[in-house]
């Protein structure tokens, strides 16, 4: 079964509904700034070779930057990269483009640092960005490691040489969190906006990235390509933004905003939300099949098993959502956050967020290290510390998680 989608296409058509970006318009209200920001600078990019940070550096490789130094763990994602940006037209690459398969917690990371910079625009990209990732206790701590306390790590090695512009991406599950990655980022907000009177620092939560890397639609087509069933949450409605939108939203944020703000898209709840059942059905369609709905995950596997070249049904699997942390809503800011929806065109900023003291945070960490230091320490007790920190953090917990789905 061999089908063809151009992506791209079918992202504009069914699921953004834009066929200009978002951002079109305020490229071009603030296009000499960002290249009088952008032009001759020396640029550090952790976490490039994921669906965000590289569409990052796409979108500032439309600008004459001096050099590029990429770092990500994922070394066959930074092999790719380069592939990709140096096969296509459009980009303008520097001499000096230099990727390392480091993680950015790494000793040899500050090497890389001190070696290739100073430099004068750095965005942090590397983070556990799914829900699935609070399984048990483990991941957990990994996560928070990750998002959080080696985020601490970066932001004290930045103040070495502090570049122009710093940009670490958020979510928009940091808006009243009701999962452990959710409010890792809110606590990586409140780190950062610590920092945020002696570096120039910006972030931004925003939608769900279509066809990202681990996203549910790009998961259907790898499980179109293996004659494997669908699964998709019922009810489920999420905003969605392009890969070059999300790109093209971090560069913005990262290069016109002032210290301490957070961006997010002005998308409008009624007609920019999609579920992800509407997506099962028009990517169906788009490939020439219709949706053969099962009742359960067994029926949908026996299906997909005696799939042949001339069906024209594929078996999908709807349920209800039972995991821990899935939010029913998306949202971009809290209530009581100051907004300016005046300075962008098609994007918000949140204004004056309130900034814990270094004390504070130090604090912070040293209750959570104590906490990783306990062999006994269960996900309850990780999700009690963060509720005295973060009193907007409402966990679901149901005792199970994405990973024990299809």
């Amino acid at each position: 079964m061999q089908y063809n989608l151009d992506i791209d296409s079918f992202i504009r058509n069914h699921i953004t509904c834009r066929q200009e970006s978002l951002l079109a318009k305020d490229f071009t209200k603030h296009e000499s700034q960002l290249q009088s920001r952008i032009n001759d600078k020396t640029v550090l990019v952790i976490g490039g070779a994921g669906t965000i940070g590289s569409s990052y550096i796409k979108a500032i490789l439309k600008y004459k930057i001096k050099k590029l130094v990429v770092v990500d763990i994922n070394e066959n994602g930074l092999t790719e990269l380069v592939r990709d940006v140096r096969s296509s037209v459009g980009y303008q690459i520097p001499e000096e483009f230099i990727t390392y398969p480091v993680n950015f917690g790494d000793t040899v990371f500050n090497k890389i640092f001190r070696h290739h910079g100073p430099f004068q625009i750095v965005a942090n990209f590397a983070a556990h960005k799914h829900v699935r990732s609070e399984k048990d206790i483990y991941s957990v701590e990994a996560m928070i490691e990750n998002n959080v306390l080696q985020a601490r790590k970066l932001l004290d090695l930045l103040l070495e040489s502090p570049p122009e512009h710093f940009f670490c991406v958020s979510t928009d599950k940091a808006a009243n969190p009701v999962n452990i990655m959710g409010a890792s980022k809110k606590l990586m907000e409140e780190l950062i906006m610590a920092y945020s009177d002696k570096l120039p620092i910006k972030t931004a939560r925003f939608a769900n990235v279509a066809f990202s890397n681990g996203s549910l639609p790009l998961g259907f087509l790898e499980r179109l390509q293996k004659k494997q069933p669908w699964s998709c949450p019922k009810g489920i409605r999420r905003f969605f933004v392009s890969p070059q939108e999300a790109g093209e939203l971090c560069l913005i944020a990262s290069i016109m905003g002032e210290s301490g703000d957070i961006f997010f898209p002005k998308l409008d709840e009624e007609n920019d939300m999609i579920p992800f059942d509407k997506i099962v059905v028009d990517l169906l369609n788009t490939v020439g099949l219709e949706p053969d709905i099962c009742q359960t995950e067994e029926e949908a596997k026996e299906k997909a098993f005696h799939l042949t070249e001339s069906s024209t049904s594929y078996p999908v699997y709807f349920f209800g959502s039972a995991t821990s942390g899935e939010k029913s809503y998306e949202e971009f800011y809290t209530e009581s956050e100051e907004l300016d929806n005046d300075s962008f065109i098609n994007l918000g900023v949140v204004k004056k967020s309130k900034n814990r003291s270094i004390e504070e945070i130090d604090q912070i960490f040293a209750s959570l290290r104590q906490l990783f230091n306990n062999m006994e320490v269960k996900k309850s007790d990780v999700v009690e510390i963060l509720k005295i920190y973060l009193p907007n953090f409402e966990h679901i917990e149901k005792g199970k998680s994405l990973d024990q789905q299809m």
